[in-house]
């Protein structure tokens, strides 16, 4: 069977599999379009969330990331890995306890003001949608690679299936579904790694393959990668970091308690029957999730140093890495860098026109390696990769088997999807739940309720496609911005909302509003007004990343800062909450028992 062939049936497999599910596990309550019912099993929960967590952003863009940025890209691992634990451990529990399956119902029960709960919802719809193009950018790369299609092509099918499943599974069908699709995607990133950690280091675990030894010589595999990298004037691998020390720790930061404010991950806690549980499923996401997050830096690597020993023959057999003879052929080139070029995240240009394709860092500001450059003969970088091909092109690099090609491919799709379905729910529950039923038409039925819900998603699917359609920037980093978002606003009102009984509704509103406003604008300064090309306005605010170096990405955990600034002082300046508040507060910090998951008490 042909790889096309493969790939179209293995994606047609997954994709049925989860159309399927979806009619099975379709929501007829409201209570099972928001939180499934309350009914499912931790260890399937923690599946789910692994599913829901584990983003195009985490599959398809963070080994991108980390092969592009070396040592510096483990922030994405810290930071989102930290987060979750920060989630499990001093938020889920005692949200799971207060028995709001929002995160807006409980901000707006907490600091008793549907004002508040409207601002909440303003912050998440900022940081889900931020969320949801990141996701689709993902579905337009893999489809695009895959189906042979244009890459918006691949984000309007990404959008249909997307709508299929989650518009009539809600909660309750996209948890199953998420099930299904955290085996194929941990098993689509796992199988890979096995086979080419075995190739290259003769080591069965890609973890210990990293640290193990190169095939064929005494040096180990990251020392090989540092010195080819280096030789072709591209920073040492093992130590690079992103930007300086300040903005990495900024940046980590920044992933991490936007991690634990994520509104589509603090849901998944309310689908489970008890708070013991909601503990439990946190325990059994974080193991599911470093299957993945362990497996990334060896991806990055290997597939780092399959590329260069691809495009450069020399890599694998020690010689000179500027002989005439080390660049191939680009008339020869193999047949997968000619299959991602159609997709053009992949780019070859010619510029010395020897008719070989030289791969190296052309803006060195290495001395040895520019003279190097200039005695061979090359006049300039001639292949250009997008970090976001790295995982889904590494199996084709590596010659690995069709079946594992199409494996990777429905994967990929599968880690998009999973996570553009629990964002769309939250997106929906916000819309239909938090502003139609609890501020502007209390007394709407059920039957209606869902339906506001399943409008809002459909909605949110359009937007996000069309934002989706115009990213701005790799997956990874477009999602980075939404962890920033909910890092400014959202993460210190629940903070707040649980470990201060004396915080009030202005300090709360205030620091929400003043954290994302500071954030989204530093971000749309750099990025464009609600990400639109040419509408940035960098040289208002002093050029690039002017406030001590922190990037946009980093800027989340400056926006927090400013939140609880904010309102720490306006809660000195105004009253105390009510004496029932905070009695409640108190009761919620008690870990024993819980109420039911409901839309009241």
């Amino acid at each position: 069977m042909d790889l096309q062939t493969t790939i179209y049936l293995m994606v047609g497999l997954s994709f049925s599999l989860y159309i399927g599910i979806a009619i099975w596990a379709r929501a007829g309550t409201t209570s099972e379009f928001y939180s499934a019912g309350g009914s499912v099993h931790p260890v399937m929960n923690g599946m789910a969330t692994g599913a829901d967590w584990m983003s195009a952003a985490s599959f398809i863009s963070m080994a991108g990331l980390i092969a592009n940025m070396g040592y510096g890209g483990g922030l994405f691992l810290m930071g989102w890995t930290g987060g979750y634990v920060l989630l499990a451990m001093l938020l889920a529990p005692y949200l799971r306890k207060f028995g709001k399956f929002t995160v807006p119902q409980f901000i707006g029960d907490r600091f008793y003001s549907k004002g508040a709960a409207i601002v909440a919802v303003i912050c998440l719809l900022t940081a889900s949608l931020t969320y949801i193009i990141g996701q689709m950018t993902g579905v337009g790369v893999a489809f695009s690679r895959f189906l042979g299609v244009p890459s918006e092509v691949g984000i309007y099918v990404g959008m249909g299936i997307v709508f299929l499943y989650a518009v009539f599974g809600g909660m309750k069908g996209i948890t199953y579904t998420q099930v299904a699709q955290y085996v194929v995607l941990i098993l689509a990133y796992t199988v890979p790694a096995v086979f080419i950690s075995l190739q290259l280091t003769d080591t069965f675990l890609p973890q210990i393959g990293l640290g193990g030894t190169y095939s064929g010589t005494d040096m180990s595999l990251l020392a090989k990668l540092d010195s080819v990298v280096i030789d072709l004037g591209f920073g040492k691998y093992t130590t690079t970091t992103a930007g300086s020390p300040l903005n990495m720790f900024m940046y980590t930061l920044s992933l991490m308690i936007g991690t634990a404010g994520l509104p589509h991950v603090i849901m998944r806690f309310f689908t489970v029957p008890t708070v013991k549980d909601a503990r439990s499923s946190a325990g059994w996401a974080l193991v599911f999730i470093a299957i993945l997050y362990t497996t990334a830096p060896a991806v990055a690597a290997m597939a780092k140093l399959n590329l260069h020993s691809t495009v450069n023959t020399a890599v694998a057999k020690g010689g000179d890495l500027y002989a005439p003879e080390a660049s191939i052929v680009a008339e020869t080139r193999p047949d997968w860098m000619k299959r991602w070029e159609k997709t053009g995240l992949l780019k070859f240009e010619d510029k010395n026109g020897d008719g070989r394709i030289q791969y190296y860092n052309d803006k060195t500001k290495d001395d040895a390696a520019k003279a190097k450059a200039d005695a061979a003969g090359w006049k300039g970088n001639e292949l250009t990769v997008n970090a976001d091909i790295i995982v889904l092109a590494n199996p084709e690099i590596a010659l690995l088997p069709n079946w594992v090609i199409g494996l990777v491919a429905a994967g990929g799709l599968a880690a998009a999807l999973s996570t553009a379905a629990g964002l769309l729910m939250a997106i929906s529950s916000a819309v239909s739940h938090d502003l139609i039923k609890n501020v502007f038409v209390p007394s709407i039925s059920e039957k209606k309720e869902l339906l506001a819900g399943k409008v809002a998603m459909a909605v949110a699917i359009v937007v996000a496609g069309w934002l989706g359609l115009n990213p701005p920037g790799f997956a990874a980093g477009t999602v980075a911005l939404a962890f920033g978002i909910a890092a400014s606003s959202l993460f210190p009102a629940i903070m707040m909302g649980i470990f201060s009984k004396k915080m009030n509704k202005e300090g709360a509103m205030a620091g929400m509003l003043s954290g994302l406003a500071v954030t989204l604008f530093y971000v749309f300064a750099h990025k464009g007004i609600f990400f639109i090309k040419g509408t940035d306005f960098l040289p208002l605010i002093g050029g690039a990343n002017p406030f001590f170096g922190i990037t946009p990405e980093a800027f989340g955990a400056v926006g927090a800062m400013v939140n609880f600034t904010v309102a720490f002082i306006v809660f000195k300046m105004t009253p105390e909450p009510p004496e029932h508040i905070q009695h409640m507060v108190e009761a919620v910090r008690i870990p024993r028992g819980s109420k039911l998951v409901g839309g009241s008490h």
